[in-house]
């Protein structure tokens, strides 16, 4: 897939869409004084890099309504899809860090610097992490005729067969892909990689056999391992999950293992830090609460409230982890 990377041609995207790229962080960060007694007193908004109608775009809206309620000021969902939330992340890195506009991120945030050689952002230096709002558990799914019935019988399967078996994703460098290339590192096994355009026709070809597994939501895996079509074989998440009953991690057969994708707000740098720390903790209240616990579980996620510093430490945690993963297998996108 190719992207286009430089500088110049997202200011000239941005241009189009009327967008005023700022040019000089330092200029903005001395309009960005804000009284935190007065917090909020105007709209916020929050970038949702993806297209709508997405998951993340459904967690903002529902966090959003519930900032609304609780400060009488209105949440404004502003989704800007596009080169693998490149753009949208860009358009929050020069927003004005006044408290006022927020992103949205998922596990492409820690994926993205080691996948592109340039971007035009620093993840680490152009932002701070406000909260993690969940976490997303997949699951390792085969054929219902495969001769596997445990993440051991698949890892012996692998080893006598080297390089034969296949795993499908719904596209190189994405969370699922990632997952299995380091399942293969931490297992010692070589697999083929099958790249699809989305889950739908990978899970397709894991019934029919023509794929040997695949990583996947829990969501989209449950009605076809309860039809019996596929074989639950493991999750990815540190401990079991209450809607798998019986299904074990693959931690528990490989020690450290785990692969989790996320849901997470931050913020542009320069944000007052007492703003930061309210936000986190009210959109922290906000999704530990049972009805958004709820919501979440339905979608196959479990709900984490994370404070900001926690969050800063698990977002270089992750950015490493998978940084290392992406090296090992020398997955390269074009620019």
């Amino acid at each position: 897939m190719k992207y286009p990377f430089c500088a110049a041609s997202f200011a000239a995207v941005f241009a189009v869409s009327g967008i005023a790229v700022a040019q000089d962080k330092a200029a903005v960060s001395s309009a960005a004084t804000v009284s935190t007694t007065s917090y909020p007193n105007k709209p916020i908004r929050m970038i949702v890099p993806f297209a709508a109608g997405g998951g993340l775009d459904i967690t903002a809206r529902l966090i959003g309504q519930k900032l609304t309620e609780k400060w009488g000021q209105n949440v404004v969902i502003d989704t800007r899809p596009g080169a693998a939330t490149i753009i949208g992340t860009e358009i929050a890195a020069k927003s004005v860090p006044d408290g006022y506009t927020m992103l949205m991120i998922t596990t492409t945030f820690a994926i993205n610097p080691s996948l592109y050689a340039k971007l035009p952002y620093d993840p680490i230096k152009d932002f701070t992490p406000v909260t993690q709002l969940n976490s997303q558990p997949n699951i390792l799914i085969v054929s219902a005729s495969a001769p596997a019935a445990s993440i051991k019988d698949l890892i012996a399967l692998a080893k006598s067969k080297a390089g034969e078996l296949t795993f499908a994703t719904p596209g190189a460098g994405s969370a699922p892909h990632l997952s299995a290339e380091l399942f293969k590192r931490m297992a010692g096994i070589e697999m083929i990689h099958v790249p699809y355009k989305g889950i739908p026709p990978a899970i397709t070809d894991v019934i029919g056999g023509r794929v040997t597994m695949l990583f996947t939501t829990t969501i989209s895996a449950a009605p076809h391992i309860k039809a019996g079509k596929v074989k639950a074989l493991a999750l990815t998440s540190a401990k079991p999950l209450d809607n798998m009953p019986g299904v074990p991690t693959i931690g528990e057969t490989l020690k450290g293992y785990q692969a989790e994708a996320f849901q997470g707000m931050i913020a542009p740098a320069g944000v007052p830090r007492a703003i930061i720390e309210k936000l986190g903790k009210e959109v922290a209240a906000i999704v530990q609460s049972p009805e958004m616990a709820k919501t979440f579980e339905a979608s196959g996620a479990l709900a984490v409230g994370s404070t900001p510093a926690v969050f800063t430490a698990f977002l270089k945690n992750e950015t490493a982890k998978w940084g290392k993963v992406i090296k090992e297998a020398n997955i390269k996108l074009e620019q």
